[in-house]
């Protein structure tokens, strides 16, 4: 039988967004039993489009590219390539996956296929929820100060121009790595009009292929992105 693997954090107060966005509020609109006598609940909810589990449509940093409704569904539903750059990340919180680490990935696993969604799990998520480990930083709300593991543009252009994926996705607070300021993963990526998935939770619980990604973002008409319930079927 098929395993289900949820890949998503839980929205709630303590949920990370990046420093400059609104955070997630909820609270409860009607909650408790009518005059009639039957239980009526309702809450009410705003946050950015770029927080907790989320997806970062082609629109984000791309102009006239695809928003996150238009991202076509069959793109949302890929194999999962995962690479796993843990025991760099360890004497480097700003390690970069590099070319070499896809070129290992492939002598062990074969080419990544086309329409593959690639995953860098670096072991980040066991800083979640602290907001200072997770995005690395004493001042979390400087953007400027930010230290965590992203892709590096020497791989991004690779995945993008020689192996034609549909999109990226990491457990980290982004895709290019803390320190960056010209975001040129984002750049590149959505350029390409595909999408990146960040602050993915249970990564470490995938094979490093064979699984299946749905990853179903909120469908907001024109959104450069939103949060996104990803989930993977093991093999």
């Amino acid at each position: 039988e098929s395993k289900l693997i949820d890949l998503t954090y839980a929205l709630d107060e303590e949920t990370i967004f990046w420093p400059t966005n609104k955070p997630f509020t909820w609270e409860k609109a009607a909650w408790g039993r009518t005059a009639n006598g039957y239980w009526y609940a309702s809450g009410d909810f705003s946050m950015s489009e770029h927080g907790g589990t989320h997806i970062d449509a082609p629109l984000h940093f791309a102009e006239g590219r695809l928003a996150v409704d238009e991202i076509p569904l069959q793109k949302l539903i890929a194999p999962a390539v995962v690479v796993d750059v843990r025991a760099s990340v360890t004497g480097n919180r700003d390690y970069r996956l590099s070319r070499q680490d896809l070129d290992r990935w492939e002598s062990r696993h074969g080419l990544i296929q086309e329409g593959a969604v690639v995953l860098m799990l670096t072991g980040w998520g066991q800083g979640w929820p602290d907001r200072s480990r997770y995005l690395g930083s004493a001042t979390p709300s400087d953007p400027k100060t930010l230290h965590f593991p992203g892709f590096s543009k020497e791989a991004a252009e690779f995945l993008v121009n020689e192996r034609h994926i549909d999109g990226i996705g990491i457990d980290t607070p982004g895709i290019d790595h803390g320190p960056s300021q010209d975001f040129i993963v984002h750049q590149i990526i959505n350029g390409a009009n595909l999408y990146g998935l960040e602050n993915i939770a249970n990564l470490e619980k995938l094979p490093p292929k064979g699984a299946i990604l749905l990853a179903l973002p909120i469908k907001i008409k024109g959104g450069t992105g939103g949060p996104v319930r990803i989930i993977a079927v093991l093999p």
